[in-house]
């Protein structure tokens, strides 16, 4: 490992990892427009729930960096909701409505195993795609190549409640034990995807073997504590992290609803605390780490293991649950249909529940207007991409990481 070993870090949020993509094509721009060199950027990649999926995408591409983005941008800026879950009406009604049915009157049904629907949407298609498009393969001999050192995903164990970092890696890196999360070295496979992006309730879970048994996992931000952690234990110096939820509010007060929350407004709310509180306290812990290392003189700094992370966040500049909101009437009416009856109703200002339909707009309308959002967002923070990479000049020896404001409500 080099002192600039860069890695990446993307994190989860069901459709809103076509943000993602947006940022990334703007590295590629960026990169180009001032001879960055060539080669792929990112030896460290790692990735929880929909992030997983992108970061494996690009780790089993990482010997043509620029055409793994393009490749990503192919997919997303082209989604259809039938590519990711079944959004037919026998579909639904196979899994959306009996799951639905089962909440209101399951003590007259519990009885008839066939009556009991693992999850709300059937992700089968999902599983076709991912074996077509991401060649998990490749991931090892591009390592012996040199393009990458390391890559790792993350699941939740509903059997041990244990957050899990399956990962791969070039050198010999021990796996690594903390409170309530270990690491396991394991061949990234399809499956592992699909388990970290099995979104609590929405997704079945995932059947992975594990020191020789076999566990349920589920989506990977939940009890994830730490989502930093795996890029600086695969050996990362400096880290990008890209979030899917907005880290920032404006300042003043924003409106709220006197009405009693429907279904989809509270498990909406729920998944953006999954999906963003836990990154915005790694990157609080990691700022206060690296405030400290600086107080301590030289000889207390060379006694301790730890060392600065250099660190750039970019994280959507609006709410993106306001941007699902217009989007709403380009789901399958099939979908449409089973959200209303959890509350998903409206359009634009006056939608409801728009933040759970945020996590499912696989669908182009919407996935393009991430996508440009995150190119903007990202070149319009072009010098600090530049001297984070160090492109084109010196790079300074700490840059500055945005404190994120909890108040936000995503």
């Amino acid at each position: 490992m080099t002192d600039t070993t860069t890695g990446l870090v993307l994190t989860g949020g069901g459709a809103r990892a076509a943000y993602q993509v947006g940022v990334l094509k703007a590295i590629v721009q960026i990169r180009r427009e001032v001879g960055g060199g060539t080669g792929n950027p990112f030896p460290v990649i790692t990735g929880t729930s929909a992030g997983a999926i992108n970061a494996a995408a690009l780790a089993c591409r990482a010997d043509d960096f620029d055409g793994a983005v393009a490749g990503l941008g192919e997919v997303w800026e082209n989604f259809r909701a039938e590519q990711v879950y079944r959004s037919d009406s026998i579909g639904v009604i196979r899994t959306g409505a009996r799951w639905l049915t089962m909440m209101s009157v399951g003590w007259v049904i519990a009885r008839w195993r066939r009556a009991r629907p693992r999850s709300l949407l059937d992700n089968t298609p999902l599983a076709g795609l991912l074996e077509g498009w991401v060649r998990t393969g490749r991931v090892r001999d591009l390592m012996a190549q040199g393009h990458l050192q390391g890559l790792a995903v993350t699941a939740s164990s509903y059997g041990s409640g244990l957050h899990v970092t399956f990962y791969e890696a070039l050198q010999d890196i021990v796996p690594w034990t903390r409170s309530q999360r270990i690491a396991v070295r394991d061949t990234i496979t399809v499956p592992h995807l699909l388990a970290s992006s099995a979104i609590p309730f929405v997704f079945p879970a995932i059947a992975l073997q594990i020191d020789g048994r076999t566990e349920y996992f589920g989506d990977g931000s939940m009890r994830q504590a730490a989502p930093i952690s795996a890029a600086v234990h695969l050996g990362a110096k400096r880290i990008l992290v890209v979030g899917a939820g907005r880290m920032h509010e404006p300042a003043g007060p924003r409106a709220g609803s006197s009405e009693y929350p429907n279904l989809a407004q509270i498990a909406g709310h729920a998944l953006s605390n999954i999906f963003l509180d836990a990154l915005a306290v790694d990157v609080e812990r990691l700022q206060r780490i690296n405030a400290t290392l600086k107080l301590l003189p030289p000889e207390a700094q060379a006694a301790t293991s730890l060392r600065p992370i250099e660190v750039l966040v970019i994280a959507p500049s609006e709410r993106l649950d306001d941007l699902a909101a217009k989007h709403i009437g380009s789901l399958p009416a099939p979908i449409r249909a089973m959200l209303r009856g959890v509350g998903v109703s409206g359009r634009g200002e006056g939608a409801r529940g728009a933040a759970l339909a945020s996590y499912l707009l696989f669908e182009a309308p919407y996935t393009r207007e991430l996508v440009a959002l995150g190119v903007a967002d990202t070149m319009a923070r072009r010098d600090e991409v530049i001297a984070f990479f160090g492109w084109g000049a010196s790079r300074p020896t700490m840059a500055p990481v945005p404190a994120p404001d909890r108040r936000s409500g995503e």
